[in-house]
């Protein structure tokens, strides 16, 4: 036997494959868990129109790129039980009681995808099924594990803004 038979065919080396077929199999899962960068529509579901006026805003730190003072939304987009994904401004504003404005970050705690919808008392993020409360952004089911920040705003007459 010559010591040519005991050398292996070339190619690439086993460990060469493996390490490509995992850096691939990262990048899928990454995308999978970065949420869409184009938040242009506003979604909204709820329950109901408000006829209310009131205000109440919610302390805390947020997470919106809106500016204090512009207007987000108005009191009558916002249906009771329910409310609203501004994505544009990253921020939800919900009404979980008449006449009780809520606002909280669109940008879901667990991995930074955007909220998309606001349905039975609950804001949804659809890229791993985490919900989170309308009345104060508490976490309702996981993964995610913090609540969603509050955006403080302010309520005069029909209109909410950053406050």
């Amino acid at each position: 036997m010559t010591s040519a038979s005991l050398n292996p065919a070339s190619g690439p080396a086993r460990r060469t494959v493996v390490a490509a077929a995992g850096a691939a199999g990262l990048a899928v899962a990454l995308t999978a868990c970065g949420g869409s960068g184009d938040d242009s529509s506003d979604t909204q579901n709820g329950t109901g129109g408000s006829t209310g006026g009131a205000s109440a805003s919610s302390g805390g730190t947020g997470g919106g790129d809106a500016a204090a003072g512009a207007a987000l939304t108005t009191t009558s987009d916002i249906p009771e039980g329910g409310g609203k994904v501004l994505g544009d401004k990253k921020v939800v504003v919900t009404q979980p009681t008449a006449g009780d404005f809520k606002a909280f970050s669109a940008v879901c705690t667990h991995q930074g995808c955007a909220v998309k919808s606001v349905q039975e008392g609950v804001i949804h993020c659809p890229c791993h099924n985490s919900n989170f409360s309308i009345t104060d952004g508490s976490v309702k089911s996981g993964p995610a594990t913090k609540a969603l920040p509050s955006v403080p705003i302010k309520v005069s007459g029909d209109s909410i803004t950053l406050a």
